[in-house]
């Protein structure tokens, strides 16, 4: 597969593809590894909505909805404290194994134990190591309890276990693979242990992700045998392949690309708003970027209308909001424009008048490394040198993680349908210390806000929708003036993709594309 993939442009085409097989352009270089416990990668999302069952799912035709998964049924109780699932029967792992209680219990209890990134998705209810087995346990052979901490929203709760971090895996076939008390973390990092419409094949770093249609699925089967990943970056090749019929859907599209395949009859467009944002962080460890007035001036050095116009064209829209629309409590006020004179104010005013340096670290990948290039030629004007660092996602993650940067540009998805999903990243901060065990966005760019995390935790225990509305707009207008981040568009998702595909369906989060409903003439 590696030599198939580097003699793209070079190799005769391939011959067309079969027709149970659907072959998908995508740079995946941001995934690092397999496990629903530890992915938190965008890339990683999609495997993992397509692989992995949950106890329920977001409805991809209405996002304020859910639909059963493993789960049958649920009630929850008066106080809003205990959830209790009845699991659907009959249902097996892709090892043949029946899916019971005790692997849902075990699923979100490992989930907990493991303590990886996406762990905090569950944590915020109140679990821990001490008390998971307790609070998160099977009361029958089909039935599992959750008992919350608070008492939370009920579509708060039900969402987050539409997460990556709540898939259900296989209790017998992982604990069979542990190591030293590891949970099978080791194993999993590259293995598979699902019961999902489709099971993992095959990973290799950069190269290619096969899937494979799961016959032990309950339900109905899938159409396609299989899909291939194939991890192309240039949006040049992608649609190149695409028009050769070498491959079925390309995924990383500049507009250019789009406006040239819109006219292929050959060819598909798909698009839909995406909870997922494009931005711009500062580190504030970095003394000149701490400066409010800084900040400020950098959110004043982007041209947000010229690169909508380009780069961003039929791919994303301007909005300098944490929270996406279509989540409640979205704002669409955009109050930044390019503004060269008054961001040079602003720097003269914290002592910067001939500005500074800083680095910006990127992934090589289009939009970004365009908007990143741009961003460096306006802000420049105002006297910021900026130095663009470039890597690929794993590089680039890693160490934005670890807070040793001085800016990033990157993008965050929802990780539930709910609001909550990004205050907790972009305005909340409970520790800032350097071994702080939440880690959100803020925390990676050192942003200590106890009185807006008080703020953001008040709107998610607030029951009645106008006024939870009415808290994330005010968090949205603190955020907007005073945050190390420059928000700069919504992304919409686009998939171009061969007239002979049918029933593609692109989700609002990067979890929710489903191709299992997908089919080929």
């Amino acid at each position: 597969a590696s030599a198939l993939v580097l003699s793209f442009g070079v190799a005769p085409s391939w011959a067309a593809t079969p027709k149970d097989m659907l072959v998908v352009a995508l740079a995946f270089d941001d995934i690092i590894t397999m496990d629903p416990g530890e992915a938190f990668e965008i890339s990683a999302g999609e495997i993992m909505g397509n692989t992995y069952d949950r106890l329920v799912r977001l409805d991809v035709n209405d996002p304020s909805k859910l639909v059963p998964d493993v789960a049958k049924s649920w009630t929850v109780s008066t106080d809003g404290k205990t959830f209790t699932f009845e699991i659907n029967p009959g249902q097996k792992f892709a090892s043949g194994n029946p899916v019971t209680a005790d692997d849902v219990a075990f699923s979100l209890q490992r989930a907990v134990l493991l303590d990886k990134a996406p762990a905090f998705i569950l944590t915020q209810f109140g679990f821990n190591k001490a008390n998971v087995k307790e609070k998160i346990r099977a009361t029958g052979p089909m039935t599992v309890t959750l008992e919350t901490e608070k008492s939370f929203a009920t579509s708060f709760v039900l969402n987050c276990l539409t997460a990556n971090v709540a898939a259900i895996v296989d209790k017998q076939l992982v604990m069979s693979k542990e190591q030293n008390g590891d949970l099978g973390y080791a194993w999993m990092k590259t293995n598979y242990a699902g019961s999902g419409p489709f099971k993992v094949r095959e990973w290799r770093a950069n190269d290619v992700i096969t899937l494979e249609r799961n016959d032990n699925h309950l339900g109905e089967k899938a159409p396609l045998v299989r899909v291939v990943y194939k991890h192309i970056k240039e949006s040049a090749s992608q649609r190149l392949l695409l028009e050769k019929g070498d491959i079925d859907m390309a995924r990383n599209l500049t507009p250019q690309d789009v406006v040239a395949l819109s006219t292929n009859k050959d060819v598909k467009v798909a698009s839909t708003p995406k909870g997922s944002s494009m931005y711009i962080s500062m580190n504030m460890k970095n003394p000149h970027l701490a400066k409010p007035e800084v900040r400020e001036a950098i959110k004043y050095l982007v041209d947000y209308a010229a690169i909508g116009d380009t780069l961003m064209k039929n791919i994303g829209v301007v909005h300098q909001n944490f929270l996406p629309v279509g989540l409640l409590g979205a704002s669409t006020v955009n109050p930044y424009k390019l503004d060269v004179d008054k961001a040079k104010a602003l720097l003269t005013k914290a002592g910067y008048p001939n500005g500074f340096k800083v680095t910006i670290d990127m992934r090589t990948v289009q939009p970004v490394q365009g908007i990143a290039e741009a961003v460096q030629q306006t802000a420049k004007r105002a006297g910021i040198d900026i130095e663009i660092l470039p890597g690929d996602g794993k590089q680039t993650l890693t160490k934005y993680r670890a807070r040793t940067h001085d800016m990033y540009i990157g993008q965050w998805g929802a990780d539930y349908w709910d609001p909550h999903t990004n205050a907790d990243t972009f305005v909340r901060n409970p520790d800032n210390a350097d071994d702080a065990k939440s880690k959100p966005l803020t925390w990676r760019n050192a942003w200590a806000i106890p009185e807006l995390t008080k703020k953001a935790d008040a709107a998610v225990l607030e029951r009645d929708p106008a006024k939870r509305r009415a808290l994330y707009d005010a968090l949205q207008t603190e955020f907007r003036k005073t945050s190390p981040f420059v928000v700069l568009f919504q992304q919409t998702e686009v998939a171009a993709y061969r007239s002979n595909v049918d029933g593609l369906k692109l989700g609002p989060t990067s979890d929710s594309t489903y191709l299992f409903g997908v089919s080929k003439r």
